[in-house]
């Protein structure tokens, strides 16, 4: 099982024991209201957590006193050297800097293990925390889509358009 550990968390590969704690987070409306998916039932989330444990991208980030599962970091390779970060947290533990901590390690592993060139992330303007955690990071917005994407539908099924904030860094303005 591939693991990093920071001070406070330790992050790894997700487990099929790990759904119960994936459901306390996917299951809130709050924390899923940026993502490309609705809120998740026990059995979807039990179903999420067998098909992340075969997922290279997504990591498990829990707390290392006692392995609570508290958000998750995706890290996906693309074209050109280019990686891909993303992460959801669960609300009860949200404000302790541990998504700034799991995400920071695994975008230093990123440049520093497996030979990224440039680290990227997406996020909707209006979710201010996502950004302003992009921002501690030393990502730089690099610009603004506008209508580019939707993930939800109105009541006649017309796409709810949304813009996105582009943010990258390079491995020389990392390390």
């Amino acid at each position: 099982m591939i693991t990093h550990e920071t001070e406070r968390l330790l992050i790894r590969r997700y487990t099929e024991q790990d759904g119960e704690d994936l459901y306390e987070y996917l299951s809130d409306e709050e924390v899923v209201k940026f993502e490309p998916y609705e809120t998740f039932t026990l059995e979807q989330a039990e179903q999420e957590a067998i098909n992340r444990s075969s997922n290279d991208c997504f990591y498990g980030v829990c707390l290392k006193e006692n392995n609570k599962l508290i958000g998750n970091v995706y890290i996906a390779k693309q074209d050109f050297d280019t990686w891909e970060v993303g992460y959801v947290f669960n609300a009860a533990y949200q404000g302790n800097g541990y998504a700034t901590e799991a995400t920071r390690k695994l975008i230093d592993v990123a440049f520093k293990e497996w030979g990224a060139r440039r680290v990227i992330a997406m996020c909707n303007p209006l979710n201010t925390q996502s950004w302003k955690l992009l921002e501690r990071l030393g990502m730089r917005r690099e610009g603004t889509l506008r209508q580019n994407i939707y993930f939800k539908t109105d009541q006649e099924g017309n796409p709810i358009w949304c813009d996105t904030y582009e943010y990258a860094i390079l491995k020389d303005e990392w390390c």
